[in-house]
């Protein structure tokens, strides 16, 4: 297997060619409806996955507010490009060791999907030839780029999109490795290093949605697959490796068609409405299809490769579906999954008859309202049943929610690229360059060893600390004086693992607030085991330090009391410390610990206990 990924980030600043903020927003103000073809590109062909968004025959709405303005409307030529933006782009390009190009020619790419009301996505080369290091191994980046982000959809129906304004035009960098990873985990941990290089330069917006990685995968023999708009780090490996799965059991399926001698897939459908005129319920149904056709697909050899294998989700006959899918059709079935459906034996052997088809054919059957559309699905289930023949097509696929994916559309090609007119080229100057460079951030990597070393945590911790963004936070804690280890714990382990109480969305506690809130579980003000549960105060709204302790119950404990509360406790197991000596310190600590309850550190009462256990026997 190899795999490359393509990290997009949304940057912290302005849109990238007009003067709007970049900011999210449910105001919309007014709304209007375009219709987008596909054009040509720079080479004068047509990119396939613009062709196949352009005959979809949709209508796209966009919903415009106050974050928007003339540029993202296509009503106003774009402005001059962010230069806060650019700048982001040079320093993770110096951060990568890539060479920034002499000029920068913003390009248009053809994108009629309606994420962008222009019908063209503008991006500009930034940097190419750099790497990254991760766990002493060396990944080639081919290219930065910056680029602008699209819109994003809020709702529609099988003929009209709809989309809103407020995101498009925030500025993206791209970053596209090499095909050099060879395992799942390699990708999730190059996917992780890039996300803290980004994080590195404090200008990369923050939340779900503001990064996106695309996922290159291909396994010898097959093709190159783009898994589009991937968000959540912790499902990379299982895509990639889904991924991987999909490809070698397709490849199954192609040695045993040509093991088989299956011929082409004729684009020759028939018509067999009539045989299913009686049947009212199911996919077929004529309930469902009204007054459309039921249209058979002969698939010769096919017999038994259309369903999954063992062990085994992915299959032929799901691929076929997904053709169809993507015309809004749902009424597909196929013959290793029949009788099903309403669908009989007897009917089956009718169908198989019609057909005239033998033991070891397969057969698709579709429907749809509108006969026409029923037409060119069946056509398009031709095509993909025929290409499984050869191997596996290149395609852009969409990532779901249960690790695996489905077909979107072709994979894009050059065709879709052409010269941005409105902008003139950048030229990268020299002294930019060198401004940039005397004040690179630090590398993660670099930051992680240094931290490692000065304040003596585990590696893995350190990681832990970075991938949450709360690094600076943990060193500035930690120069304040509190200790290290009880810092790291309180950011990787105490507030992750908050529940927020109900009504509460976020809770993020100052730099001061948790300071405090250290200093007093260090000063012995209550245990260090009860942070959390002052933290769960705090978050339901406790204005101060204080008054979290008295909600949570763990303030009021001196010195004193503590000592008072050891010594009944002793008093009352008299005959038990006077019999066992230290040995009664076990099932004490546990009575000493109910009564406590948080409000002393756990070594402070067990050294009080044992000195009062002491006292006792030797007494006695």
């Amino acid at each position: 297997m190899k795999a490359g990924l393509e990290v997009h980030q949304q940057l912290a600043t302005g849109k990238l060619f007009c003067a709007c903020p970049s900011e999210l927003t449910d105001e919309v103000d007014r709304s209007f409806v375009r219709r987008l073809r596909a054009a040509s590109g720079e080479n004068l062909a047509v990119d396939p996955a613009a062709a196949f968004q352009a005959s979809r025959g949709l209508v796209y709405r966009y919903e415009s507010g106050p974050s928007d303005c003339l540029v993202d409307l296509d009503e106003e030529p774009p402005h001059p490009i962010n230069h806060d933006a650019l700048d982001v782009a040079l320093t993770l390009a110096l951060l990568l060791d890539a060479r920034p190009v002499d000029e920068i020619e913003v390009m248009r790419k053809i994108v009629v999907d309606g994420s962008n009301t222009a019908g063209f996505q503008r991006t500009a080369l930034v940097a190419v030839d750099g790497h990254l290091e991760v766990d002493g191994r060396r990944y080639s980046v081919l290219s930065i780029c910056l680029e602008e982000d699209a819109a994003r959809r809020s709702g529609g129906s099988e003929t009209e999109v709809v989309y809103r304004l407020d995101r498009l035009g925030i500025p993206l960098v791209e970053i596209a490795t090499g095909p050099e990873i060879t395992t799942g985990p390699e990708a999730r941990a190059v996917a992780e290093e890039l996300g803290a290089l980004l994080r590195a330069t404090h200008r990369v917006k923050r939340g779900l949605g503001t990064i996106r990685e695309d996922l290159n995968v291909s396994i010898e023999g097959g093709h190159r697959i783009e898994l589009k708009g991937v968000q959540e780090l912790n499902r990379i490996q299982q895509y990639v490796e889904g991924e991987a799965e999909r490809q070698r059991i397709l490849l199954a399926v192609r040695d045993e068609l040509a093991r088989r001698g299956a011929p082409p897939v004729a684009d020759d459908p028939v018509d067999l409405t009539a045989r299913f005129a009686d049947l009212d319920s199911g996919p077929l149904g004529a309930r469902g299809r009204g007054p459309g056709r039921v249209l058979a697909l002969r698939l010769r050899g096919f017999a038994d490769l259309l369903r999954s294998p063992p062990g085994s989700e992915e299959r032929l006959g799901r691929e076929l579906a997904e053709q169809v899918r993507v015309l809004g059709l749902r009424g597909l079935v196929h013959s290793d999954e029949l009788p099903a459906y309403g669908i009989d034996g007897a009917r089956v052997a009718g169908v198989r008859a019609d057909l005239g088809l033998g033991p070891g054919d397969g057969f698709v059957l579709l429907t749809d309202v509108d006969a026409t559309r029923a037409r060119r699905a069946i056509a398009r289930v031709a095509r993909r049943a025929d290409a499984a023949r050869l191997g596996i097509p290149g395609e852009t696929r969409d990532p779901l929610p249960d690790g695996r994916s489905r077909y979107s559309r072709p994979l894009p090609g050059r065709d879709r690229m052409y010269p941005e007119t409105d902008i003139p080229p950048l030229v990268v100057e020299a002294e930019r360059l060198a401004r940039l460079a005397r004040s690179l951030p630090e590398r993660p990597a670099t930051q992680r060893a240094r931290v490692a070393a000065t304040y003596r945590l585990a590696p893995e911790l350190v990681r832990q600390l970075q991938s949450s963004d709360r690094l600076e936070l943990f060193e500035a804690l930690a120069h304040r004086g509190r200790s290290p280890t009880l810092v790291a714990r309180l950011l990787t382990q105490d507030l992750p693992g908050l529940v927020l109480p109900e009504g509460v969305v976020q809770f993020d506690p100052s730099e001061d607030a948790l300071d405090a809130l250290l200093a007093a579980a260090e000063a012995g003000r209550f245990a260090k085991e009860g942070i959390p549960t002052v933290l769960a105060a705090l978050a339901a709204g406790a204005p101060t330090l204080e008054a979290a302790l008295a909600r949570s119950g763990l303030a009021g404990l001196s010195a004193d009391e503590l000592a008072a509360l050891v010594a009944r406790v002793v008093e009352r197991n008299l005959p038990l410390v006077r019999a066992r000596g230290a040995a009664a310190f076990a099932p004490l600590m546990g009575d000493v610990m109910k009564e406590v309850r948080g409000r002393r550190d756990g070594q402070e009462v067990a050294r009080v206990l044992r000195a009062a256990i002491a006292s006792q026997a030797g007494g006695g």
